[in-house]
């Protein structure tokens, strides 16, 4: 028989279970709730890995259709090159051949500037050539049309171009160095040179430059006596802009690029982005392929119209939108320097210019990149056109005002010298120098004067260093004696008046009037008068 208390302990056994049953399923959907978090975060990175590895695995696609389609081209060029060799020589011995000919029967040169080159290129004169080319710098735009034409006539073109330059760049050799630097001659001749040098196949061209070897392995020892001279002064960052630009150039014009010095050209193209040429060098020195990381530096540097330029010579115009660029360009324009002190001379005026100034320079230079871009109906000019005339005037207004400003509002000369309003001193006018240092004064002679008998002697022209009217010292003098240093005469030219003894001062006389205004001799005095005789007044 069950005793009593067993249901009682039935409940209490059961009721335990339930609880830790109930605790379990608890601890069981935690773990499962942990489980299935951890597994989203594992899905989602795994995930976010797959994308990575198919965008890498799409570029690494990318790069190498365009390495393929690059080598395709590369060998479809060299085959073409390859089969049109015999004809490319056939072509420059014909070539040669009439130049010969035509040097042969060249007349003397005329007064033409083209006839005068071609002359020059026909008798291989290079140092002459490149006298003649620096003597006429402010006719830049005619020689680049002339020079090119003028060095096909040279029997070798390449060497000529080298002793051309050769005094100049690498390094300048000139014993007497012009005040003028000649490295932009070498840039212009450099250019012009790469159509002299291209193969006369037409399909070819400038892709093959016809340079003998022996002139090739001159340029690369130019280029390197550029490069370790340019170390010995601390650097390409050193550098001129137009020896750097002669540089490149030189190495573009004769093929002599090489693949370890590319970090090199990066560096002088970066640091002389903003020359017209540096795109297009850039891309025949080989670093096409760093085009758009040369693109991210310069926007980073703040230098966006260089980097359109840059863009639009790659063909990467579609990666770097060129309005965003200029747009971002013109804003930084905008930025004022640091303020000057207050207290500065120069810390509104001159600060207000040179931003004004920027502007008008930063406007100018986004106009015309917009008009060779052909971006108007991106970037409208009507604004930026308005812009520009605002600044104009505001600069026109401020220089107007600055100038009556310093003129007192006047257009006539403001007058140096105040005279006494009531009849006190005046200052003295600035003096002439003349013998003894004798001063002079500027005022017209007096006409109406009171002289004392007494001093004749000092009325006559040989009693002083200079000549003048006989009358007194005071009416001579036109100042006052109160303001005046007494003037000390010297020994050997004053003779004594009576007493043996010079004066220490000029002496002074006064009308009767003024008696009582005397220091014990009659009709001397260094007081000051009452009042001065009318004819100072005039």
């Amino acid at each position: 028989m069950a005793s009593p208390a067993t249901p009682a302990a039935a409940e209490a056994v059961t009721g335990a279970a339930v609880s830790a049953g109930f605790a379990e399923l608890e601890r069981q959907q935690q773990l499962l709730a942990s489980c299935t978090r951890l597994y989203q975060q594992l899905s989602d990175h795994f995930a976010t890995l797959d994308r990575g590895l198919a965008a890498r695995s799409d570029a690494i696609r990318h790069k190498r259709r365009a390495a393929e389609a690059r080598t395709a081209r590369a060998l479809d060029s060299l085959r073409r090159r390859e089969l049109t060799v015999d004809a490319s020589v056939d072509r420059a011995l014909h070539h040669l051949d009439s130049i010969a000919a035509t040097s042969s029967a060249a007349s003397p040169p005329a007064a033409g500037l083209a006839e005068a080159l071609r002359a020059l290129c026909a008798r291989m004169d290079a140092a002459a050539f490149l006298g003649f080319v620096a003597a006429r710098r402010k006719e830049g735009d005619a020689l680049r049309a002339e020079v090119p034409p003028a060095l096909s006539c040279c029997v070798d073109p390449a060497n000529f171009v080298m002793d051309a330059v050769a005094d100049v760049f690498p390094v300048d050799r000139r014993e007497m160095k012009s005040p003028a630097d000649l490295a932009w001659a070498c840039v212009l001749i450099l250019e012009a040179a790469v159509p002299a040098l291209a193969d006369p196949d037409p399909e070819i061209g400038t892709a093959r430059p016809l340079v003998p070897r022996a002139a090739r392995e001159r340029a690369r020892g130019m280029a390197r006596e550029w490069k370790e001279a340019v170390e010995l002064k601390g650097g390409v960052e050193g550098a001129k802009p137009p020896d750097a630009h002669a540089f490149l150039q030189h190495v573009a014009t004769f093929a002599v690029a090489e693949r370890e010095d590319r970090p090199l050209y990066r560096r002088i193209v970066v640091s002389f982005s903003w020359r017209r040429q540096m795109p297009r060098l850039a891309l025949a020195l080989g670093l096409d392929d760093e085009m758009p990381d040369i693109i991210e530096e310069l926007i980073a540097k703040g230098q966006q119209l260089d980097a359109v330029n840059f863009a639009y010579e790659a063909g990467l115009q579609e990666k770097f939108p060129p309005v965003p660029l200029l747009k971002s360009y013109l804003e930084d324009s905008k930025k004022t320097s640091p303020t000057v002190s207050d207290n500065s001379s120069t810390s509104s005026g001159q600060s207000g210019s040179n931003t004004n100034k920027k502007e008008q320079s930063a406007l100018r230079a986004v106009i015309k990149c917009i008009e060779d871009r052909k971006l108007e109906s991106e970037f409208p000019l009507e604004d930026l056109q308005k812009q520009l005339e605002d600044l104009e005037k505001a600069k026109t207004e401020k220089k107007k005002a600055s100038s009556s400003a310093s003129s007192g509002g006047t257009s006539e000369p403001a007058n140096k010298r105040i005279r006494a309003s009531n009849g006190g001193p005046m200052p003295p006018a600035k003096a002439g120098r003349l013998t003894n240092n004798t001063s002079v004064s500027s005022f017209p002679v007096a006409t109406a004067f009171v002289r004392s008998p007494s001093q004749t002697s000092y009325a006559t022209p040989s009693s002083y260093p200079y000549d003048r009217q006989p009358t007194h010292g005071l009416y001579c003098n036109r100042s006052p004696p109160a303001i005046r240093e007494p003037y000390v005469y010297p020994a050997n030219e004053v003779p004594s008046v009576g007493f043996g003894v010079p004066y220490s001062s000029p002496p002074m006389t006064y009308p009767a009037t003024y008696g009582g205004y005397s220091n014990g001799l009659p009709a001397y005095n260094n007081g000051m008068a009452p009042a001065f005789h009318q004819a100072y007044y005039r």
